[in-house]
C-alpha cells in the first residue's frame, strides 16, 4: 500500500538537510549556495533502479502522462486508446493534448483487454495508453504487438504500480515512454509528484526541455541566456519533493517484499470456488491490493462492510469507483465511450478490492480473511 505509511525520521531529516546546506529548493542553479541536485539524484536512483535509460522528476503523475504523449507528438484530433478501468488523470491527459481518448474494456485481469483494443484501432489511432492497475501488469506482450502491427506509440501509465514487472522488466520502460505517480497514496510518495521514464533519447530531450518552460540547460550559457527551440510549460519537481524521494525510492524493495507477506496470508484464505482477479503470466506485481469478485451486490456490500468494520476499507473498488470507472466520465467523453464502458462497469459493480497495509500484520490478513469467509 503507500509509502505514507512509513514516512518517519528519515525523511524528516533528508528535507532538514535541504535547508542545513542552503536551502535551495529549485533543481537549477544556484551552484555555490548548496551541496546537493536531489532531483538530479533521485533520477539517477530511478535509472539504475529501474533498468531504464531515462527519467525525469516531474510535479505529478498526471503531468508525467501529458508531457510523455506530447513528447510521443499526440496532436489535437489524434485517438490514443486507453482503457475503461483507470483514474480520471489518463483521460484528462489526453485531453489536454487536444486528442481523443478511445476507451477499451478491461479483462480479467482488469487492464487493458487487448483483443477489445485491437478492434477500435483506425486510421486516427496515434497511440495506445495501458494503465497496469493497482500493482499488476497489463498483458504488455500483447499489447506491444498490436503497437508494432499497426505502427503506433505505447505509452505506459504505471502511477498505480511502480516497482511492479513483467518478463523481467519494470513496467513503464516496457512502452515507447511511462509515467509513474509518487502522490500520497501511492507506493512511495514525494506528497505530490511523478516521473516519465523512456529508453528512447529523443522523448527524454522533449519532455525534459517541456517541462521546464522549454530550457535546454545548455551547458554552454548561463540560465538566463540560456537556448531553446521548443516552448513548454512548467511541471517541475522541488528538491523538497526530491529528497524525501530518494528516501522513499531506497524503501521500495522493503515495501514489497512486505506487501506479499500480507497478500499471501489473505490468499490462503480464498475459497477455491471463489473469483479471484487474473494475474497475467510473466507478472511481478506490487501487491498493492487483493481484489475479488462477488456474486451478488448485496454479497459485496457485506464484504465492504466487513472490511470497514475491522479497519480495512476498499481501496477504489467499491468505495471510489465514481472516479476510477470512464462509464461515468460523461464530463469527459462522449456517449459512445460511456456506452462502451458498460461492459468494464459491470465487471467492476462486483469487484472488492482490499488494500494491503503495513500497519496491518499478516495474521491480521489471515483474520479478515476468516471473517469475509466465515470459516
Amino acid at each position: 500500500m503507500p509509502g505514507f505509511e512509513l514516512i518517519g525520521k528519515e525523511e524528516q531529516e533528508a528535507v532538514n538537510q535541504i535547508f542545513d546546506n542552503g536551502g535551495i529548493l529549485f533543481a537549477h542553479g544556484f551552484d555555490a549556495m548548496r551541496k546537493n541536485f536531489h532531483i538530479r539524484e533521485f533520477e539517477a536512483m530511478a535509472v539504475e533502479y529501474f533498468k531504464c535509460k531515462h527519467s525525469l522528476a516531474v510535479s505529478s503523475g498526471t503531468a508525467a502522462i501529458k508531457i510523455a504523449l506530447k513528447a510521443l507528438n499526440i496532436k489535437p484530433g489524434d485517438e490514443v486508446i486507453t482503457q475503461a478501468f483507470n483514474f480520471i488523470a489518463t483521460v484528462e491527459a489526453i485531453l489536454d493534448c487536444g486528442a481523443i481518448p478511445v476507451i477499451a474494456n478491461v479483462d480479467a485481469s482488469l487492464n487493458m483487454d487487448p483483443a477489445d483494443c485491437e478492434s477500435l484501432i483506425n486510421e486516427k489511432t496515434r497511440a495506445l495508453l495501458p494503465v497496469h492497475m493497482l500493482g499488476v501488469p497489463a498483458d504488455m506482450d500483447s499489447i506491444m504487438a498490436i503497437a508494432k502491427k499497426h505502427d503506433l506509440k505505447v505509452m505506459e501509465d504505471n502511477c498505480e504500480s511502480v516497482g511492479a514487472g513483467y518478463n523481467g522488466q519494470f513496467l513503464g520502460c516496457i512502452g515507447d515512454a511511462g509515467a509513474f505517480s509518487y502522490d500520497f497514496g501511492k507506493v512511495i510518495t514525494c506528497g505530490e509528484g511523478g516521473m516519465v521514464v523512456t529508453n528512447d533519447g529523443k522523448v527524454d530531450k522533449y519532455v525534459r526541455e517541456y517541462h521546464d518552460h522549454g530550457h535546454e540547460n545548455n551547458p554552454n550559457f548561463p540560465r538566463g541566456k540560456d537556448t531553446k527551440t521548443n516552448y513548454g510549460f512548467n511541471y517541475r519537481m522541488t528538491e523538497m519533493q526530491a529528497a524525501v524521494g530518494k528516501v522513499q525510492l531506497g524503501r521500495l524493495n522493503y515495501i514489497i517484499a512486505e506487501n506479499k507477506k500480507r497478500y499471501e496470508a489473505l490468499k490462503q484464505t480464498i475459497p477455491a470456488t471463489l473469483t479471484k482477479r487474473q494475474i497475467p503470466e510473466g507478472s511481478e506485481p506490487i501487491y498493492d491490493t487483493f481484489i475479488f469478485f462477488a456474486d451478488t451486490s448485496e454479497e459485496k456490500d457485506r464484504y465492504a462492510e466487513i472490511l470497514t468494520d475491522e479497519g480495512f476499507g476498499t481501496k477504489n473498488l467499491p468505495d471510489a469507483m465514481e472516479w476510477h470507472c470512464t462509464a461515468f466520465w460523461d464530463h469527459a467523453l462522449d456517449s459512445e465511450q460511456i456506452k462502451h464502458s458498460q461492459k468494464t462497469k459491470d465487471l467492476l459493480d462486483k469487484a472488492v478490492a482490499v488494500p494491503i497495509w503495513l500497519r496491518k500484520k499478516p495474521e491480521e490478513y489471515s483474520m479478515i480473511g476468516k471473517k469475509l469467509f466465515q470459516y
